[in-house]
């Protein structure tokens, strides 16, 4: 399965001796929810194919330090992150640098 992220990515890394793959968001757009369906959709389309290519590999969700402290606090979105097992990664788009790893 080809993935074309436009100017967000998917990474294949590794974080210590874990494999990881990484799909970075921006959340740039109006709309956040809109934003966050989008990427919790291909968050769990990517997790199912690389239990298959590449179970040892772990998917990480990366978005800006921004939008997890005032959407990713929201009591709703806190929820569906537990219930969907999304692991996050937080970072800052401006010094291009990890602040926070939630698993």
């Amino acid at each position: 399965m080809y993935i074309d992220l436009g100017a967000e990515k998917i990474l294949a890394a590794e974080r210590g001796s874990q494999k990881i793959a990484v799909e970075i968001k921006s959340f740039i757009q109006n709309s956040p929810i809109s934003e966050f369906h989008t990427a919790l959709g291909q968050f769990i389309n990517y997790r199912t194919i690389l239990a298959e290519q590449d179970p040892d590999r772990v998917l990480y969700l990366a978005v800006p330090r921004d939008t997890y402290s005032s959407f990713f606090s929201l009591k709703l979105i806190q929820s569906i992150v537990v219930e969907n097992r999304l692991k996050l990664i937080v970072y800052r788009p401006e010094h291009e640098v990890i602040s926070q790893w939630i698993s």
